[in-house]
């Protein structure tokens, strides 16, 4: 079955890859892409040789140092992480093996003077040019070396960088004390303090386990510290929360902002997880797990459903500071059994140094790689870790295989409401192309599988006003003269054409039962989860050559939308379930 999925996975991947393109604007030239080796290597050659140019002394040199740095940082989106001195291998490093006798050290020896020059000049390279230096790693034995970040502060609001986690793992794990921690920078009491602060509703508070999606954001600053509010030392509760910072303070002074959905753990609530795992298009997973019960329960599926939509899996471990040693190996040894395990294939690290986790944060996506931290939320300990690898992830935005600027406006509806003074709001992605206050634009398809147009009044990004919205960013709409009634999660908001797009009812898709207890027939009903779509599909037709489908068996199922059309593409991803049924595919065909 493993293996099944994981060619399964592949197929899918391949058929998205080529509708992807083909949707896109026929015959625009795509650049080469180089491989990331060649890529990482001549990036280290223009890093040693801006080392040289530093350390030379000459002022010609010193300015040609500074275009460097600046090419450096403009092409990396406004951040950069120069690494100065020999490196040590990656693949021991992340084994935990590491040692001055390792051998395979790359890079050009420097002693712990030139590293400090180095460091020195750099940063006033970089305050010319507007930017910021924070030194992320300094060993002065073995090896020098040292390794910094350099980031440019963004013009606006509109440009900050944006990286986006899902947080799942079972009920009782420690999500939202593990959130509250992070995003608030005070330690928890060992009785869930830190968490009521993410709650939404009365019985959140009153029960302790979340059943919506929670968000909450986490904003660094240009010099790399988070932005905590100022009652980060205080261990009272009325004070924490007065003094808590606003969305839109933190938007305005962050260089870069990690947003987290809180995802509620309980089984009961599955429906809401999956579509807060679907619609919000995270970079990256965060599965909690308590070190005192283990990958139990819900985590399991959460990890499945992880790993059914490729989306890169990060682990921590919480509750080390209340666990048993024994328990905590236990736990530990599950752990890295599941994830070396034919359905997983993940090799996991455990971040044990600043060093791991900076090295570790650019490449787990690429290379199948699971980080695992062990944090306490009571005694700090590993958050320092944690943050600092949330800091250095790559922004969410970035990714121009998903996102692209140049195509026509495609914005997916995840949130509406209606504010007092401003009107119906809605919030969402945008998957492709830009939108900018005044812009007119369609949304829909209704119940009839009509276009309705509106114009954008306002627009706003982690509630700091705006007024333009690029791909891959999360942003909210004030719409014009639209009732709330007309408008609902998985609709999407389009430019005004002449011929708005086609509604779909029937589509056909490449599926893979991932489990049933008996078989699949004509006309069985499921719940199809879609991006933002989440409605009850019929199936119409399959292919399969007995008219059933059991557990393990692939087909392309024609699928026909109960209650209403909407607009979804050939390429995309699907789930579907029904009690513990469940299903992945991709959209082949629409009807």
């Amino acid at each position: 079955m493993a293996t099944t999925l994981r060619n399964f996975q592949n197929e899918i991947d391949e058929i998205q890859t080529r509708e992807v393109q083909k949707q896109r604007a026929a015959g625009r030239e795509k650049p080469a892409s180089s491989s990331n080796t060649a890529q990482d290597s001549a990036e280290s050659m223009t890093a040693n040789t801006e080392h040289t140019l530093v350390l030379s002394g000459s002022v010609q040199n010193r300015d040609r140092a500074r275009d460097l740095l600046s090419e450096l940082i403009t092409q990396h989106s406004g951040e950069y992480i120069l690494r100065v001195g020999q490196q040590p291998p990656k693949e021991d490093l992340f084994r935990g093996d590491l040692n001055d006798a390792t051998q395979g050290w790359t890079g050009i020896a420097r002693t712990a003077e030139e590293i400090k020059t180095i460091q020195k000049e750099v940063t006033g390279l970089v305050d010319d040019i507007g930017g910021k230096t924070c030194t992320l790693l300094e060993g002065d034995t073995g090896h020098p070396r040292a390794t910094f970040l350099l980031r440019l502060p963004p013009p606006s609001v509109s440009l900050t960088p944006e990286v986006r986690c899902a947080v799942v793992g079972n009920v009782d794990s420690g999500k939202s004390t593990t959130l509250g921690v992070l995003t608030r920078g005070v330690l928890d009491d060992g009785r869930g303090r830190s968490r009521v602060g993410l709650f939404r509703h009365k019985h959140e508070i009153e029960t302790g386990r979340t059943s919506s999606v929670g968000n909450e954001i986490l904003g660094f600053a240009p010099d790399g510290a988070p932005i905590l509010p100022k009652s980060s030392g205080s261990v009272d509760p009325d004070v924490i929360k007065r003094e808590k910072l606003g969305w839109d303070e933190i938007s305005l002074q962050a260089a870069k902002i990690v947003s987290f959905a809180d995802l509620a753990g309980h089984e009961r609530y599955l429906k809401t997880t999956l579509y807060g795992l679907t619609s919000g298009a995270p970079s990256c997973v965060i599965l909690t797990v308590g070190a005192n019960a283990g990958l139990i329960g819900m985590s399991k599926e959460h990890l499945a459903i992880a790993l059914a939509l490729n989306v890169p899996v990060v682990v921590c471990v919480t509750k080390i500071d209340m666990t048993p040693r024994n328990v905590l190996n236990e736990t530990v040894s599950q752990l890295v059994k599941i994830l070396k395990s034919p359905g997983c294939r993940k090799t996991p690290v455990f971040v044990k140094s600043a060093e791991t986790a900076i090295e570790l944060s650019g490449v787990f996506a690429r290379d199948r790689l699971c980080p695992v931290f062990l944090l306490s939320n009571v005694t700090g300990e590993g958050l320092d870790f944690l943050r600092t690898f949330l800091n250095l992830l790559p922004s969410s935005e970035a990714d121009s295989e998903k996102f692209a600027v140049d195509q026509p406006l495609e914005f997916s509806i995840t949130d509406v409401w209606s504010v007092p003074y401003v009107g119906t709001v809605v919030n969402g992605i945008i998957h492709s192309g830009s939108v900018k206050t005044g812009d007119t634009c369609m949304f829909g398809p209704d119940a009839n599988g009509n276009w309705q147009t509106t114009v954008v009044k306002s627009m706003q990004r982690k509630r700091a006003d705006v007024t333009t919205g690029d791909a891959g960013q999360c942003v909210s709409l004030a719409l014009k003269r639209v009732k709330r009634t007309a408008i609902r999660k998985g609709m999407v908001l389009v430019h005004k054409t002449e011929t708005p797009p086609k509604p779909i009812r029937r589509f056909q898709g490449q599926v893979l039962i991932l489990y049933h207890n008996t078989t699949l027939q004509k006309n069985y009903q499921a719940m199809l989860h879609c991006g933002a779509i989440r409605q009850t599909v019929r199936i119409v037709e399959m292919d399969h050559p007995q008219g059933v489908l059991r557990t393990g068996d692939r087909a392309t199922v024609t699928f026909e939308f109960i209650s209403r059309p909407e607009y979804i593409k050939e390429g995309m991803k699907l789930l579907f379930r029904e009690g513990k049924t469940k299903g992945l595919g991709v959209v082949t065909k629409v009807i």
